[in-house]
């Protein structure tokens, strides 16, 4: 059930990705994008998508990997989708943290 719950999520974090990504930035908590200016907001929404459309993407990936691996009863399966979704964390996270600073003159 976990892994069913994972990709739901991670179809929930690529469709807001691409939501922003577009240059909706009104789903980023409100202290996130106070401080970006008006030219900025395109490519402050598509670095922040990139970076949840990753993170939603190894969500997906882990899920589908785990449920794939349950059905093989591979165990080595499960270890590379725990790494692909520990990268994927760290990667989409830091872009995302990235993006807020560089607009948003820091996180708050």
């Amino acid at each position: 059930m976990e892994n069913v719950i994972s990709i739901i999520i991670g179809v929930v974090f690529i469709v807001i990705g691409i939501l922003h990504t577009k240059g909706n930035i009104s789903l980023l908590h409100s202290c996130h994008r106070k401080r970006v200016a008006e030219e900025d907001k395109v490519p402050f929404g598509k670095a922040v998508g990139l970076g949840v459309i990753i993170v939603g993407a190894s969500l997906l990936l882990v899920g589908t990997l785990h449920i794939i691996s349950n059905v093989l009863l591979s165990g080595m399966l499960s270890v590379i989708a725990n790494i692909v979704l520990g990268v994927g964390l760290v990667v989409g996270l830091g872009i995302s943290l990235y993006a807020i600073i560089k607009y948003n003159k820091g996180l708050f």
